[in-house]
């Protein structure tokens, strides 16, 4: 009986490989169909995957919210974030060429990742065993950057693939280019190049000299490290190695770069640095948080209107600190000076505070802190401190408020016509919270207040009894323009206007102003209270631990110096 078997035909192919090479060729070919068949797995599994993100998130930046002071001169920028868009017309052409040599040449050209670029990072990381270099273009790290994908995994640079991808299907490249350069972080406290030049070098980066373009495209690989505040040699050496990048793409000459590096790099200088870190803008923010939600103030793009008047706070400070200064080159006492003090030590120069309010209204003209913010932020505007003769004009209004008769230089006898409940009362309903004694040591001066306690109290004085609210913020405005807040001014009856206006009479006209200057008994606080046309400022001097300053009639000289440099202002 016969078996059947079915008929085999060779395949053409085959008929011309040698039979050894039959089975061998066999397994290749599926081996090669089972590879397929996974990479498309994969890909499906990631380009799905790459779907469920929200590429709007790519131009969904948060901008800046800006601060300005009363005259509409901006002031600050990072009350949140301080993120500054800006356009392709924006960026200097140099600029993108410096980019695309140091970080993306075949940016232009590629369809979001470059094949060659991708190849040579894997050959090199299956050699080293480890993820030493990715290969990234310009569109990729923007895909990261936006998706926050950081870690180092192959999971990590199929997804950031996949993304990749869409972006690019999405955006142009001039889009791209925005969008990584308005999203990625420059060192600083700078997020976008629009900041990163402002803050760096003081100019929009459309105004950036080839230097500065070629600088602030070297930070991008070390923002800490290249930071030019912090390493500026670093940071040199990065726009170098951007200019030699440069040279070899053929967008520059040799000539060209030992022209551009013969140019003095001007940064930003130190102290101006500071308007955007300081106990007013410190202290802005804690306002703000009052007013406006956490996510609405990170959503950005705010403008926020102060009371500020950043030239009467200017000159305020300036005098102030020569001031002290000159009270720092007289010291007879063992503590440090300002100039000597070196960072990481402990702060134990002299210091100072100062409040400026428009006493009609309560708006905060000027808001120095402290001395040096750099130093330290503790804020002595908050801080209660001794106020010896400087409580006077309180005695005599709760002396005028009951019609008796106020005598200047003389508190005691003046207050003992009240008696320290009285006293206290009236000081409480100007601002001054206390605590307080209940003995006749109170009319000497024996309570503690705050700067900012006693400036409100010397506003209510100037504004005929009544008490002002102290605020910072006049308006918030929205990215669209709208309105979200205007700060009222507010104020409640204290005294009356004719016991405020009589206990004035205890402050010296000087200078077309009226004021008081003087220390404590002990001689380790000093006080200068200031009605003028700017309004009520106080002035605090002294150590953060109580400490012996100078002889009081010194004090008192110096400080009436103070107060003739600013003349009727």
């Amino acid at each position: 009986m016969s078996t059947w078997r079915p008929i085999t035909t060779p395949s053409r192919f085959l008929r011309w490989v040698p039979a050894w090479l039959h089975t061998p060729l066999k397994w290749v070919l599926k081996l090669g169909v089972l590879a397929t068949v996974i990479v498309c797995g994969i890909a499906f599994f990631y380009f799905c995957l790459a779907m469920k993100f929200d590429l709007d998130e790519v131009n969904r930046l948060p901008a800046a919210n800006i601060v300005y002071d009363r005259n509409d001169k901006e002031m600050d920028a990072s009350t949140g974030n301080n993120r500054r868009l800006i356009t392709r017309a924006d960026l200097p052409e140099f600029l993108v060429k410096g980019l695309q040599a140091r970080e993306d040449a075949r940016f232009f050209d590629h369809s979001g990742v470059d094949v060659r670029g991708l190849m040579r990072a894997t050959i090199r990381n299956l050699k080293d065993r480890d993820f030493t270099q990715g290969a990234s273009t310009l569109t990729m790290q923007l895909a990261r950057n936006t998706f926050d994908i950081r870690a180092k995994s192959l999971h990590r640079k199929f997804l950031e693939i996949a993304l990749t991808l869409r972006i690019e299907g999405r955006y142009d490249k001039n889009q791209i280019l925005t969008g990584y350069l308005n999203r990625i972080y420059f060192g600083a406290g700078c997020h976008g190049i629009e900041e990163a030049a402002r803050t760096y070098f003081g100019r929009p980066v459309r105004e950036l000299n080839e230097g500065e373009c070629a600088m602030i495209v070297g930070i991008i690989r070390g923002p800490h490290i290249f930071s030019p505040f912090r390493n500026l040699p670093a940071a040199e050496a990065q726009r170098n190695e951007v200019l030699d990048r440069m040279i070899a793409m053929k967008f520059i000459t040799e000539a060209d770069k030992e022209r551009i590096i013969s140019t003095p790099v001007r940064l930003v200088k130190d102290d101006d640095r500071e308007v955007q870190r300081s106990y007013a803008m410190q202290q802005l923010r804690r306002e703000l948080d009052t007013i406006l939600d956490e996510s609405d103030i990170r959503l950005g793009g705010l403008q926020i209107r102060t009371n500020l008047d950043s030239a009467w706070q200017t000159r305020l400070e300036t005098e102030l600190a020569r001031a002290v200064e000159s009270l720092e080159n007289e010291k007879t006492w063992q503590k440090p000076t300002h100039a000597a003090h070196k960072d990481g030590e402990p702060v134990d120069y002299l210091q100072y505070a100062a409040i400026t309010i428009e006493y009609k209204s309560g708006a905060i003209l000027a808001y120095i802190g402290g001395r040096d913010f750099k130093d330290s932020r503790y804020d002595f505007t908050r801080v209660r401190r001794d106020l010896g003769s400087a409580f006077e004009p309180f005695v005599a209004a709760a002396a005028a408020e009951r019609k008796k008769l106020v005598l200047p230089g003389k508190p005691v006898q003046t207050g003992r016509q009240v008696g320290p409940a009285e006293v206290q009362r009236i000081a409480k309903r100007c601002g001054i919270s206390g605590p307080f004694l209940d003995t006749e040591d109170l009319f000497r001066g024996s309570v503690s207040a705050t700067p900012m306690e006693m400036a409100v109290g010397l506003s209510t004085l100037g504004n005929k009894g009544r008490r002002p609210r102290a605020f910072f913020i006049r308006e918030i405005r929205n990215a669209a323009g709208e309105v979200l807040y205007t700060g009222h001014p507010q104020e409640s009856p204290a005294l009356s206007a004719s016991a405020a206006t009589e206990a004035k009479s205890v402050l010296k006209p000087r200078s077309g102003t009226l004021c008081f200057t003087g220390a404590t008994g002990s001689e380790r606080e000093a006080w200068t209270l200031r009605l003028g046309p700017k309004g009520a400022t106080v002035i605090w001097i002294g150590f953060d631990k109580p400490s012996v300053i100078a002889p009081e009639a010194r004090l008192k000289a110096l400080l009436d110096e103070f107060v003739d440099r600013l003349g009727n202002e």
